[in-house]
């Protein structure tokens, strides 16, 4: 048994939001450590949003495995990027709808 919950980065597109809350709120009723995309109430700059996706890589770093919420099979161009950190780093990934 682990000394640790196992802890799941959640990756997605901002526009599932709450698809992404809803995957934090199972997980960590199941008893997983959740590291999840930073939310803002407004719009960010260019230079925020490159230090969010800076800030989330290290989150998939810390984590044991990722998780990608892709309704309908969506995968944008920043979820692109961090599926291929995620493997490229060994994480295990997996995705809530098929790709």
């Amino acid at each position: 048994m682990p000394d640790r919950p196992e802890i799941v980065c959640i990756c997605g597109s901002i526009r599932f939001v709450d698809e992404m809350r809803a995957a934090n709120r199972d997980l960590t009723l199941a008893g997983v450590i959740v590291v999840a995309p930073g939310e803002a109430d407004e719009l960010i700059t260019n230079e925020q949003k490159t230090a969010l996706d800076a800030l989330h890589l290290r989150k998939i770093d810390l984590a044991d495995r990722v998780l990608v919420v892709n309704p309908g099979g969506y995968i944008g161009e920043s979820t692109s990027r961090e599926i291929a950190y995620a493997r490229a780093t060994g994480k295990p990934i997996s995705f809530t709808d098929p790709v």
